[in-house]
């Protein structure tokens, strides 16, 4: 099942009825125009994706689109080869309906996320099954030509890839890296236009921990405020998720908590002490329990989340009962979160998934020239 495809059910659910017949007089009258095209491809693709199959009639009565126009669409899809035939109903009296399914294959999403030390990927069909995992050598270290040569060989090798999705180590304003601290080529730099001009592929660039409190979150629905603090390569950073929604705040700043005064004139990622060389930090001495434990506490008392989650590889079971208990001594235990410990990478791949998956059942982006624009 697709992420957020009941949602994009709601697309035709929400028009009125007056809307709905317009949306078919400007298919009728002026043919198919790109913003009516996109509504019905998302609606029958999220349609498709979320039922094992489904007859013309059941999209017609779900989407609330006429029979000729499911007709149409279905025609197309089925020559590009993104729905097959799933069957004939029994016949009850009439002709007997024909079914189609969602062929997951036909339309792959790529997840890549940039780090000081590596670069992970994954691909994966509509369906969200990964097609492929890897890892790659840093690719923010050189020029902007070993990231689009990595993602040009990905695509020469699964050239269903319809778009995808880049996490990297900072703050993200719409595409552009606003705030990236230790990569300044990367700074004020729009990878989003970027990328989208070079493959013609529908891209949205992410935060790290955004994606990574994201994925976490798809795993866990029922928990609508999520915190999720990393230690980083570069300095630590959060992603928040409230009632449901990841926060960004209002200059797309929000989560880089490196800031965050603590005390003797030191922000939190000074008291971390966190000089790691490239090297994960642990969070074992009583100094960073006493930040990370003083942290919990302000994200208490401030959205009161349900959660607080830590990375794997930086504590263990022992070490979060020590923030546990340091915490309750600067608010009362009983409104703490919940401290756990989960899987940065494969949160972060996920949630970058997520994201990619919604992209690939939009329309396919325009063929573009390409640009020679570059970091500077």
């Amino acid at each position: 099942m697709i992420y957020s495809s009941r949602h994009l059910l709601n697309i035709f659910k929400k028009l009125s009825d007056e809307e709905l017949i317009n949306l078919e007089e400007e298919i009728e009258f002026y043919g198919i125009t790109k913003p009516a095209k996109a509504a019905i491809l998302k609606g029958i693709r999220a349609c498709l994706i979320d039922r094992e199959n489904a007859t013309k009639v059941e999209l017609s009565q779900k989407l609330g689109l006429s029979f000729p126009t499911i007709s149409k669409f279905l025609a197309e899809m089925e020559k590009d080869g993104e729905i097959v035939s799933a069957g004939i109903d029994e016949s009850s009296g009439g002709r007997r309906a024909q079914r189609y399914a969602y062929n997951p294959e036909n339309r792959l999403g790529l997840a890549i996320f940039l780090e000081g030390n590596e670069t992970n990927y994954s691909i994966f069909n509509c369906f969200g099954e990964v097609r492929e995992l890897g890892v790659a050598p840093s690719l923010l270290k050189g020029d902007i030509s070993q990231l689009t040569g990595k993602i040009a060989d990905l695509i020469a090798r699964r050239p269903h890839i319809r778009a995808m999705a880049v996490g990297v180590p900072g703050s993200v304003d719409k595409g552009r890296l606003i705030h990236i601290p230790g990569y300044p080529d990367y700074n004020r730099f729009d990878l989003k236009t970027y990328l989208e001009n070079r493959f013609a592929l529908p891209t949205a660039v992410e935060n790290d921990m955004n994606a990574a409190v994201l994925g976490f979150s798809k795993k866990h629905p029922s928990r609508s405020s999520l915190v999720y603090l990393y230690s980083g390569l570069n300095g630590p950073g959060a992603g928040m998720i409230i009632n449901g929604s990841v926060v960004r705040g209002s200059t797309s700043f929000s989560g880089e908590v490196s800031y965050v005064p603590q005390y003797d004139r030191l922000n939190f990622h000074q008291a971390l002490q966190s000089k790691m060389d490239g090297k994960r930090l642990k969070l074992d001495d009583d100094g960073k329990i006493d930040a990370i434990s003083r942290l919990v506490a302000a994200y208490t008392a401030i959205i009161n989340p349900h959660a607080v989650i830590l990375n794997q590889e930086e504590v263990d079971d022992s070490i979060v009962s020590r923030i546990a208990a340091r915490s309750a001594e600067y608010i009362p235990a009983e409104h703490l979160p919940q401290i756990e410990i989960s899987n940065w990478e494969q949160d972060y791949l996920e949630g970058l998934k997520s994201i990619a998956l919604d992209l690939v059942i939009s329309e396919i982006a325009e063929k573009r020239e390409e640009t020679n624009i570059e970091p500077h």
